[in-house]
């Protein structure tokens, strides 16, 4: 081996060595893909520009089909059964991810469930940031300082209004909302992102500070974020960018996602 290339192994070597690994844990519907498709895109892309750090994904699932109350409510009963599996893998940080199971079980119910999924993950020698992504669009919000939304969710009109109460409940009001009405968990998943960018004309943003484009981490909506925020001129989130915000801000790390809304892109 020459000099030259045995200087380039022990380079790569050290870069290699310099990459900090995450491992996050995702609490999912046994029926959603969207959360293990749209946020490993998402880390990718931030991966091609910070290249000291390496997320893998690691999920445990709840059994649910169907998006109505009371699936959601018994699904919500397999949460904890998750959280002590994603400890046994030691993960870095958890995201229970399905935005309206959360909001249908009442008032601050997100409160509720992160401390019951943290104090689960310790009851089983694993200290990581849990988080719900109900908690995370709330916070996210409210970091933004936005008072009045409008949305788009794919839930039957009677879960968006659960929604539209659960965050009038935290100070934030909805000034118009569209519900796809979408029951069938595998079939939101299959939604055209796309058609974000035609619906999102339909809602009335009547001095709305933020666009919420997916009300669902179960609806796709990545491709669209970017586009219908340069178009509507204000910040456009979903509940699954809003995640991935949160699980930055827990682990400490730079709140830089490219290509996904000016809110991971520092704007």
């Amino acid at each position: 081996m020459g000099k030259h290339a045995a200087s380039q192994d022990c380079a790569e070597d050290f870069i290699l060595m310099e990459i900090k690994n995450y491992r996050l844990g995702l609490i999912v519907p046994s029926s959603n893909v969207t959360m293990e498709t749209e946020l490993p895109k998402m880390f990718r892309d931030r991966f091609s520009q910070i290249s000291s750090e390496h997320f893998t994904f690691h999920s445990a699932r709840m059994r649910m089909k169907h998006v109505t109350e009371e699936a959601l409510r018994a699904m919500d009963q397999d949460s904890l059964r998750c959280a002590a599996e994603l400890a046994d893998a030691k993960v870095d940080a958890v995201a229970y991810a399905c935005l309206v199971a959360i909001m249908a079980m009442g008032k601050g119910y997100h409160r509720a469930s992160q401390k019951n999924l943290t104090q689960r993950m310790v009851d089983h020698d694993t200290m990581a940031p849990v988080l719900t992504s109900a908690g995370a669009l709330i916070d996210t919000l409210k970091f933004l300082r936005a008072k009045k939304i409008s949305m788009i969710a794919p839930y039957a009109k009677p879960l968006t209004e659960k929604v539209i109460d659960y965050l009038a409940e935290e100070g934030i009001d909805t000034v118009d909302s569209l519900s796809r009405n979408v029951t069938d968990n595998d079939a939101v998943g299959r939604l055209n992102p796309l058609d974000l960018l035609e619906l999102a004309q339909k809602v009335k943003l009547n001095n709305a500070d933020v666009l919420v484009l997916s009300a669902c981490v179960q609806m796709p909506s990545l491709p669209a974020i970017a586009l219908v925020e340069k178009r509507i001129g204000i910040p456009v989130i979903s509940a699954a960018t809003a995640t991935v915000f949160q699980l930055l801000r827990g682990l400490g790390l730079a709140c830089y996602i490219p290509n996904a809304g000016s809110l991971l892109e520092g704007s």
